[in-house]
């Protein structure tokens, strides 16, 4: 079992075990703040085990028909999560806002303990996926982090309640969190969405990646350049690059110095086209040097 596929499982199960507690918790102490993040954990677990599903699924070798293998199956995931959050957190905000209106008295002292406990089991699944380095991964992590978040709010918040018996800092705390959740969302779907539809991932410059190929002895311009990523992690480029005619009698060299500078700049597959400089002098060529 591969580290990816541990980090996700592993965060999955101590989702899906605080879940439990905190709902139970919740329905004890009359918080609608509890209710409402238990029901968002629910919603990341149910996100997390479709990801750990899809990280096993995405370990499997290409194949004739899928010669990219199943690593898009990671990203896919991603985007799977970023929907039910986003939809968990509309459906907690519903709940809260009336609440604002007629609070209830809430249990501080038990909202306390599972703040408490929510910090600890959320911090061991979020240091373990934060290691990771898939946009599945990130996306997750993202998810703890901000449960992380929440409950040290929480905690406050149900400090605030014991002592100055104000109750409606309940909806007022479920509805800063989901908000809160809802902004960092929003960011990481962004990423996602380019991702997809094979954007040239946010932490590639794709200048500095001309100006590079560029740069080797040899190259004269650079163009129909294509950068994207299969999950955040496995980037590709492809591209066509004009080289001095004495260059192209032995093609494996100037190709061998090329991608050492594309993989100084995270790309380690790239597929080069080599010409001429008789070969490229049209209006494309010049637009795209």
């Amino acid at each position: 079992m591969g580290d990816r596929e541990k980090n996700v499982g592993f965060a999955a199960a101590l989702n899906i075990l605080f879940t439990v507690i905190e709902l139970i918790g919740g329905l004890l102490t009359n918080s609608l703040a509890l209710l409402a993040d238990a029901l968002h954990d629910f919603a990341d677990s149910f996100a997390l085990i479709i990801a750990w599903l899809a990280e096993k699924k995405a370990k499997k070798p290409s194949t004739s028909k899928m010669t990219f293998g199943y690593r898009r199956l990671s990203l896919l995931s991603a985007l799977f999560a970023t929907i039910v959050l986003i939809a968990g957190s509309l459906f907690i905000l519903s709940q809260a806002i009336p609440r604002l209106f007629n609070p209830e008295p809430v249990n501080a002292e038990g909202m306390v303990l599972i703040a408490i406990l929510g910090i600890l089991i959320n911090g061991l699944g979020y240091f373990r996926l934060k290691k990771g380095l898939s946009q599945n991964e990130r996306i997750l992590s993202w998810h703890l982090l901000e449960d992380i978040l929440g409950w040290i709010f929480l905690l406050v918040g149900a400090v605030i309640i014991k002592f100055w018996n104000e109750p409606v800092i309940d909806p007022i705390m479920t509805i800063g969190f989901t908000s809160f959740v809802l902004w960092g969302v929003s960011r990481n779907a962004k990423e996602t969405f380019n991702l997809l539809l094979q954007g040239v991932p946010a932490y590639i410059d794709i200048d500095k990646v001309k100006e590079a190929i560029v740069s080797v002895e040899g190259v004269r311009m650079v163009h129909d350049v294509h950068i994207w990523s299969l999950e955040g992690e496995t980037d590709i480029l492809t591209a066509h690059v004009v080289v001095e005619d004495k260059y192209l009698q032995r093609p494996d060299d100037i190709k061998h110095y090329i991608k050492s500078e594309l993989e100084k700049h995270h790309i380690e597959h790239s597929t080069l086209e080599l010409e001429g400089e008789g070969a490229c002098s049209g209006t494309v060529c010049v637009l795209d040097k």
